[in-house]
């Protein structure tokens, strides 16, 4: 297991979540645009925020990969089944605390449960597993989760 293996499946892994979360909004199963609301974090602009969306959202999968790459070391085990089970777990914090709590917190763009009718937003809160952009979408994010974890446990494990 390396530490190598693990970024290039975090970089395969995030182009496999980000284009499944694409198809998945082209196809209406989903309203959520990730690269739409992390961008919009730093602009107004929606091409731009797109942009920077997909930046930032390829920067994170590469982060998430050294976080799996750091509990595959500890447990000192990594495989396809052990990453699947890390994606679960990176969907609900990635569905709970992060896009529930900590990102309308920080966000100047993303309406809250605490805004009122002085302001106008431009995003709706996520909600919790991102209900708030239909129900499928944390159906969709939970199995594209378990994809990205079963691409960085498998590569981690076989590329050395």
């Amino acid at each position: 297991m390396t530490v190598w293996g693990a970024l290039v499946g975090g970089l395969v892994g995030t182009v496999v979540l980000t284009s499944g979360l694409r198809v998945a909004q082209e196809l209406g199963w989903t309203r959520m645009d990730i690269p739409l609301l992390l961008g919009t974090v730093f602009t107004d602009n929606r091409s731009r925020a797109s942009v920077f969306g997909y930046a930032l959202h390829f920067v994170n999968g590469l982060l998430f990969a050294l976080v799996y790459y750091a509990i595959f070391r500890a447990v000192d085990h990594a495989g396809w089944g052990f990453g699947a089970a890390l994606g679960v777990v990176h969907a609900m914090f990635s569905g709970g605390a992060l896009v529930t709590v900590l990102l309308p917190a920080i966000h100047p763009r993303m309406g809250t449960l605490w805004s009122d009718a002085e302001e106008t937003p431009l995003l709706e809160p996520p909600g919790f597993m991102l209900v708030n952009y239909g129900r499928r979408t944390a159906v969709w994010t939970l199995l594209v989760h378990v994809a990205y974890g079963a691409i960085v446990g498998g590569f981690a494990a076989r590329l050395g």
